[in-house]
C-alpha cells in the first residue's frame, strides 16, 4: 500500500546514510541479497520462500495487477514462472504471501485503503506448484471478517505446526495479532479475534520455519516475539535495512535468513542473519520500530549492524514529522 508520507521520510533518511544497494554476495547460509528484475513486479507487497524450489521467492504486487503470483529466482532476480490464479473475483489489495504446513500458498488480499471501508476481506489458498511455468492454478477463495470490526491489514502468517492463519492489522501506534480459526472454511465467515497487542506499524510479518518464533516489521524498525502457537511474547528489537518502502519480509526456506523486500522497480530483497543464526546477534539497532516499539528499552536482536548518524536521525525525525503534520491539515 502506498503511504506517500512513508516514502518520503524512508528517502531522507537513505540519503543521509548514503546506505548501500542490497548486494548479490553469496550468503554462507541460507539466501543472499538480491533484486527484483522484473519490469512487472513495481509494488512487491509480500514475500515467501518455496517450500519445493530452492532460492525461489513467491511474491504479488498490491494493487492495480491482477490474480497473479510470480516466482523470482533469489540467485538472478528473475522470475521464473507467473501463476494466475482462478477460481476467485477480483483482489481488492494483496498485501501478504506465507506458505502453510499442508503445502499451499496462502495469499492475503487483506489491504484496506480506508481502515474499515470493507466489511470483509479475502484469503486466497493455492497448492505450490511443484513446476514453475507460467500457467493458471484454481484456488480457494475464503471470506475473512474481524469480530471486532474491519480494519486494515498488510500481515498475515500460517503457522507451520498447525495451519492456523494470523493477520496482523496495521495501526500507527501498534495493532493487534488476529487468530483465525483452526481450519478455514468456505461455508460461510471466518471471523478473526484479537489474541495479543503487536508493539509495530506493522507491514509484514513471518514466522520462523521451525515455528518458534515470529518477526513483525515496520517501514523503519521490526520486532521479534516468541511464538508458542500465537501465544507470543516479546524478545526484542530486529534491525531492519533501510527501504524506500519496506513492505515485505519472510525467512529463507532453511531459516538462517531474514529477506527485507521493498516496493519499487528493481526492487532490493536484503538478506539478514535471523536471530541466533549468525554472528552479528549483538550488533547494535537500526532504529526503533515505530509504534509502541520505538520507546522500548530491550535490545537489538537480529541484523547486519548499521551506524545510524544523529544527523540522520534529525533528518528522519524532522522529515517524518513535517509529513504527518501536513497529512494532518488535509
Amino acid at each position: 500500500m502506498r503511504r506517500p508520507f512513508a516514502l518520503l521520510a524512508g528517502a531522507l533518511l537513505a540519503g543521509a546514510l548514503a546506505a548501500p544497494a542490497a548486494s548479490a554476495s553469496p550468503a554462507a547460509d541460507g539466501d543472499a541479497s538480491f533484486r527484483i528484475k522484473d519490469p512487472r513486479i513495481t509494488e512487491s507487497s509480500g514475500l515467501a520462500a518455496s517450500h519445493l524450489h530452492k532460492g525461489v521467492y513467491w511474491t504479488h504486487n498490491d494493487s492495480d495487477d491482477g490474480p497473479y503470483l510470480y516466482a523470482v529466482d533469489s540467485a538472478t532476480g528473475k522470475t521464473l514462472a507467473r501463476i494466475t490464479l482462478s477460481g476467485i473475483g477480483t483482489p481488492r489489495d494483496v498485501e501478504a504471501i506465507s506458505i502453510g504446513p499442508d503445502g499451499r500458498i496462502y495469499v492475503g488480499d487483506i489491504g484496506d485503503n480506508l481502515d474499515g471501508s470493507w466489511p470483509y476481506v479475502w484469503i486466497y489458498a493455492l497448492p505450490e506448484p511443484k513446476k514453475l511455468v507460467d500457467r493458471t492454478v484454481r484456488a480457494t477463495q475464503y471470506v475473512v471478517k474481524y469480530s471486532d470490526g474491519a480494519r486494515n491489514a498488510e500481515s498475515m502468517v500460517v503457522d507451520p505446526k498447525s495451519g492456523r492463519v494470523y493477520i496482523i492489522d496495521k495501526k500507527e501506534d501498534g495493532g493487534h495479532l488476529y487468530e483465525g480459526p483452526a481450519r478455514l472454511s468456505t461455508g460461510g465467515s471466518n471471523v478473526f479475534e484479537p489474541v495479543a497487542d503487536v508493539d509495530l506499524w506493522a507491514t509484514d510479518a513471518a514466522l520462523s520455519p521451525d515455528g518458534r518464533q515470529l518477526a513483525v516489521r515496520g517501514y523503519f524498525g521490526g520486532v521479534l516475539y516468541d511464538w508458542k502457537g500465537g501465544r507470543i511474547k516479546r524478545v526484542g528489537r530486529l534491525n531492519v535495512p533501510l527501504q524506500g518502502q519496506g513492505e515485505s519480509v519472510t525467512y529463507s526456506a532453511d531459516g538462517t535468513k531474514l529477506m527485507f523486500g521493498s516496493e519499487g522497480s528493481d526492487s532490493p530483497v536484503t538478506a539478514q542473519d535471523a536471530p541466533g543464526k549468525g554472528s552479528s546477534s549483538s550488533s547494535s539497532s537500526s532504529g526503533g520500530g515505530g509504534g509502541r516499539a520505538s520507546g522500548d528499552e530491550d535490545g537489538p536482536v537480529s541484523g547486519q549492524n548499521l551506524k545510524v548518524g544523529a544527523g540522520a536521525l534529525i533528518v528522519l525525525a524532522a522529515g517524518f514529522l513535517g509529513l504527518r503534520r501536513l497529512r494532518g491539515r488535509r
